[in-house]
């Protein structure tokens, strides 16, 4: 939390003026106690004028204030008073952001003009230098005070806008990816449904007459192909709200396995040096899992390009009757937001890309394993072939 007078700098204005108001109620309490004369009395109250005027008119009241060092150096009181007065004004001034050197030179010239003439140089050089550089001090110390406080809000907003921005791009990111899985769910589950519709249209037809028993469970089946059909379309109707696609990206095939070498071949094009190594028996592998596959490969070749430096890695084969996918780079910078932990686990995992990522290898009963150790970021995921739980 930033310091109290950063928060409240009013505070400090109150501070300067309550001891401004301190060193004049002992001024005129000393004037009153010595029986001074009424030309003293004036300068003092010329003084204490100047500081109440500054209040509303900074300039006209460090001007009377300082002015006021002539009077008393004529009467030949003591100026120290006096100038602890116009030193504190001066320092209220600065803070509020006026002209720090004309206000340093405005009493500093007051101070030493009256030293030097009216005052005959009563105290030497040591007086001299002391009024002079309680102005510099003056005019320094409230100039230093603005620009720090104004410094630090500079800083308190640009992390409120960092933390804004973060979440507005890792928002847009994560939705962006939930719509990217909307859409390819919606063509493999319809294409899915209307193969398996046909199918049980073909078989309905090559029953015998009096097989009415399977007929019936053959119609039932077909109806409710239908209906998963409609109530799909329904949900992701709902994720799809918002999405707007051009004709471009809504005539693109749905990705597969089969666009893994051209997926690696557009991140050659903007120069990442990708080294595949891709090995996946023919038809080995559901529809929807060879999507998740692609989008896995995608996110972690761009975070490679974004972050990383050096060649990736990327290894998709069959191992165990399981589909394993590795992208592996070298850390360039701090990956931003990225940790490690399992796509099964509770961890919510971060970033902006691998929050989609993790989702999408989790609607296909899969596990995601993101770490970066020894100065490597490695993306692993595993996943059944037909997407049943591993």
């Amino acid at each position: 939390m930033a310091p109290l007078w950063v928060r409240r700098p009013e505070a400090l204005h109150l501070v300067a003026y309550s001891v401004a108001a301190l060193v004049f109620t002992g001024q005129i309490v000393a004037v009153i106690l010595r029986g001074s004369d009424w030309p003293t009395v004036l300068s003092v109250l010329l003084a204490g004028g100047g500081v109440a005027l500054s209040w509303w008119r900074p300039w006209a009241g460090l001007v009377v204030a300082s002015a006021a060092s002539f009077a008393v150096a004529a009467v030949g009181h003591d100026p120290l008073s006096v100038w602890m007065m116009a030193v504190l004004v001066l320092f209220s001034v600065t803070l509020r952001g006026k002209q720090p050197l004309a206000g340093t030179g405005i009493v500093a010239a007051f101070f030493l003009g009256a030293f030097m003439t009216l005052g005959g140089f009563r105290g030497g050089a040591i007086v001299g230098a002391a009024a002079l550089f309680s102005a510099i001090a003056g005019g320094a110390t409230g100039a230093a005070l603005r620009i720090h406080r104004e410094h630090w809000r500079t800083l308190e907003e640009r992390a409120e806008s960092a933390i804004v921005t973060r979440e507005i791009e890792a928002t847009r990111r994560v939705t962006e990816e939930r719509l990217r899985i909307a859409r390819d769910l919606h063509d493999i589950i319809g294409h899915q449904a209307a193969m398996l519709s046909m199918h049980l249209g073909a078989a309905e037809i090559g029953l015998p007459e009096d097989a009415e028993s399977s007929r019936h469970a053959l119609v039932s089946a077909r109806s409710s192909a239908r209906t998963v059909v409609v109530e799909t379309q329904r949900i992701l109707a709902l994720l799809r709200l918002g999405d707007d696609i051009s004709d471009d990206e809504a005539l693109r095939p749905t990705p597969a396995l089969s666009g893994l070498e051209g997926l690696i071949a557009s991140f050659e094009s903007i120069g990442l040096d990708v080294r595949p190594s891709i090995d996946i028996p023919a038809g080995f592998v559901e529809p929807s899992v060879g999507v998740t596959v692609y989008r896995v490969v995608q996110e972690a070749l761009t975070n490679a390009y974004r972050h990383g430096q050096g060649a990736a890695t990327v290894d998709v084969r069959e191992r165990d009757g399981r589909i394993c996918v590795t992208v592996e780079n070298r850390v360039g910078h701090s990956l931003r937001g990225s940790d490690s932990g399992s796509g099964s686990g509770s961890g919510s995992g971060s970033g902006l890309g691998l929050v989609g990522m993790r989702e999408r290898v989790e609607s296909s009963s899969g596990r995601l394993t993101i770490d970066s150790d020894g100065g490597r970021f490695r993306v692993h995921a595993e996943f059944s072939p037909l997407g049943a739980a591993v």
